[in-house]
């Protein structure tokens, strides 16, 4: 005759609270990691999210063929956004070398690098602040099973140390230890897999975001060159390719 199943056996409360202390501290621990996680996804969702819309704005302000340095000076002089702030390092920069009036071959020359080497700066750190948290959801979408799988064999342990007290292997012998090393996988799955799709998607992210800037510090070193190969002006300020190539 089959013993009907405890209705307290699918209740995640019950589960919990009848649960050997080494499974309910792996329920706990995965508990906080998937809260971490989640506040994490959830600020990360809202900074790109962000972040590109400031930039599709300011690239469209660049695009509106207003003069650069009027834009530059609207930025201030220490932006937010990494649009903006590596303007206003490429224009000071420029503004610095044409104090002194014409540029040579060798000044012109050291201006571009000076440039290079400031917006590469420039992008290094932003690309490290936009990556910072990814390592969390990283650690947490690859140790979170794992970390369940140990609730999960204790669980069966303690299945098998009541087999060997009862002396005998029916259901409600061995069901509330295996609903409770089933529930520690569950948890640990339910931490790992959001954990896993948003370090995924928030490291294609990254990766689009940093681009968009190297884009956005190409154009800005091909206009200085443009500029310091042409007819010269003091202190005039070079003009940003617009043209649909890198949508600026």
């Amino acid at each position: 005759m089959t013993v009907p199943a405890d209705a307290s056996m699918i209740n995640p409360v019950a589960l919990f609270m009848t649960a050997d202390w080494v499974v309910k501290v792996v329920m706990i621990g995965l508990g906080i990691a998937s809260l971490w996680s989640w506040t994490v996804i959830i600020d990360k969702a809202v900074r790109f999210t962000t972040l590109n819309r400031q930039a599709t704005a300011f690239e469209h302000e660049v695009a509106s063929g207003r003069p650069l340095e009027e834009i530059a000076n609207r930025a201030g002089p220490e932006p937010e956004h990494a649009l903006p702030r590596m303007l206003v390092i490429a224009v000071t920069d420029w503004r610095e070398a044409r104090k002194g009036g014409t540029l040579t071959e060798g000044q012109g020359n050291m201006l571009m690098a000076r440039i290079d080497r400031a917006l590469d700066a420039t992008i290094a750190r932003e690309g490290q602040r936009i990556e910072e948290g990814l390592g969390v959801l990283s650690v947490v979408a690859t140790a979170s099973p794992f970390i369940g799988l140990f609730g999960t064999v204790w669980g069966i342990m303690n299945a098998f140390d009541a087999i060997a007290s009862a002396g005998n292997t029916n259901l409600t012998t061995v069901a509330p230890a295996i609903a409770e090393a089933l529930f520690a996988t569950a948890i640990g799955l339910a931490a790992a897999i959001p954990a896993y799709i948003a370090y995924n998607k928030f490291s294609i992210d990254a990766g689009k975001f940093t681009g968009r800037l190297e884009s956005f510090a190409d154009d800005l070193q091909a206009a200085v060159a443009r500029r310091l190969g042409g007819p010269t002006a003091p202190a005039a300020t070079p003009a940003v390719d617009t043209s649909p190539r890198r949508g600026l």
